[in-house]
């Protein structure tokens, strides 16, 4: 049976994050790909020049058709701008009870400008943090859920110990927001330990890293890999599709080449 894996994100209208990305990742993986649109943007690869969130009731009828012809393993949830849609996910998730959760929180534009209110924020730590098998915050979120700054790689061991402490199953730490000219590390902690992967980091601005290596994690969930090795070819995914980007917009912003990367 094929595995099929759904994403409960917002849409990219440039194609190069988002559901966009998540079902070309999808795809790369030989996974079928469902979808649940959270939020609609109007965006390109120079910025977001409007959004759109559906109704919850909407929402949760996209979910729902999902599960009741799919069978699902694993979910990707990425942009979920609201209290409201956040816990309209998170009683879907609870009444289908998928084996596999990604959280990619959502929380921080590139820019630095931050997109969850405060009664968002609060319903994601509540009421998604706990139904994830892996959440995959990078710097700036992460230091958002802990209140803490990261800027080492010593902190990001401490980050990651202090949010497995607040009852997150595992976490995997992205680091490419170091100022660090070295290596990019991500860090994978969970209850067998901390793993490290490293990868040569790229001097360019991309698109859709965080939601790609997301669901490349459910995809290989999907599949059956173990968490450890899931998140290791995510990573190495999203390098290779990194390293095969190009630049169709108008922008110097690098989007990933998909199917370039795909595992043969």
């Amino acid at each position: 049976m094929t595995p099929c894996a759904l994403t409960i994100a917002g849409s990219d209208s440039g194609g190069g994050a988002g559901i966009q990305a998540d079902l070309k990742t999808f795809a790369a993986h030989r996974v079928h790909g469902l979808s649940a649109i959270a939020a609609l943007t109007a965006q390109h690869t120079r910025g977001v020049t409007a959004v759109e969130v559906p109704s919850t009731a909407f929402l949760r009828a996209q979910i729902d058709a999902c599960f009741d012809d799919f069978g699902i393993g694993a979910v990707k949830l990425g942009m979920l701008a609201t209290a409201e849609v956040i816990h309209a996910v998170a009683d879907a998730l609870e009444r289908h009870a998928p084996r596999h959760v990604v959280l990619d929180p959502v929380m921080v534009a590139t820019s630095g400008a931050r997109l969850l209110e405060p009664a968002a924020l609060d319903a994601l730590r509540q009421r998604l943090l706990p139904l994830a098998t892996v959440v995959t915050p990078n710097l700036p979120e992460a230091e958002l859920l802990l209140g803490t700054p990261i800027a080492t790689h010593d902190a990001m061991r401490e980050a990651s110990a202090a949010l497995l402490r607040t009852g997150v199953r595992a976490v995997l730490l992205k680091g490419g927001h170091l100022a660090d000219d070295g290596d990019v590390v991500d860090l994978l902690a969970d209850a067998n330990g901390m793993t490290t992967y490293r990868h040569p980091r790229f001097q360019l601005e991309a698109h859709g890293t965080g939601c790609t290596l997301a669901s490349a994690v459910a995809a290989n969930l999907c599949r059956g890999l173990a968490l450890a090795d899931a998140c290791r070819a995510a990573g190495d995914y999203v390098h290779a599709a990194l390293q095969s980007g190009y630049r169709p917009g108008r922008s110097d912003i690098v989007v990933l080449d998909h199917f370039g990367a795909a595992p043969r």
